[in-house]
């Protein structure tokens, strides 16, 4: 099979189910930012930390192909003639997000009170996870405008918000584990 397939040369993409779409429509802007997020999880995983934290972001790395593929399909789409769905796969539910949940209350457990508001910084590790936190709002404010526009899985939004909590704490997780101080933002008075 052929990696190219020119089916996009005119600026369209298909989505699942078949319907062709502008390549700068909502649904693909969200689930393209979706990979982006995806590839960023894997730069911090690619990092010297935890078999832990690598484990965690493995499976998130899988759940977030199976949003993509749930934000890749119009809700017209999803199910086929004969009844079935058409994605046959394990959908993000109220479990995965139990699951961000679980680890971030883990880490929590460790972590010093939080008493500033965080710089982003202080290594490369924790300099990713605050990108692909960023990236992951993103996704989530796009998924709510595609939301707006026509429904989607609503435990779609509650992972990418979730998910950008995580993200913060492994952010604040990895500073410990690493050993590098958090960089307080302190605003200079007037």
């Amino acid at each position: 099979m052929k990696i190219y397939t020119k089916t996009g040369d005119n600026g369209t993409t298909a989505l699942f189910g078949g319907s062709r779409v502008k390549k700068y429509n909502l649904r693909i802007e969200s689930y393209g930012t979706v990979d982006e997020l995806n590839s960023y999880i894997g730069l911090i995983k690619d990092q010297d930390i935890s078999t832990d934290s690598k484990d965690a972001l493995l499976k998130i790395q899988n759940e977030l192909f199976t949003l993509g593929a749930m934000l890749a399909t119009p809700p017209e789409k999803e199910t086929l003639k004969s009844g079935k769905e058409r994605l046959n796969i394990p959908k993000i539910d109220e479990n995965s997000i139990l699951f961000l949940e679980n680890e971030i209350d883990k880490m929590d457990e460790v972590l010093p009170q939080m008493t500033h508001f965080i710089l982003p910084g202080g290594h490369q590790a924790v300099s990713f996870c605050h990108v692909a936190r960023c990236v992951c709002r993103r996704a989530e404010r796009l998924s709510v405008e595609l939301n707006d526009n026509e429904p989607i899985n609503e435990d779609i939004l509650k992972y990418l918000n979730r998910l950008s909590d995580y993200l913060f704490v492994l952010a604040r997780k990895l500073s410990l584990d690493l050993q590098v101080e958090e960089i307080k933002w302190i605003p200079t008075k007037q």
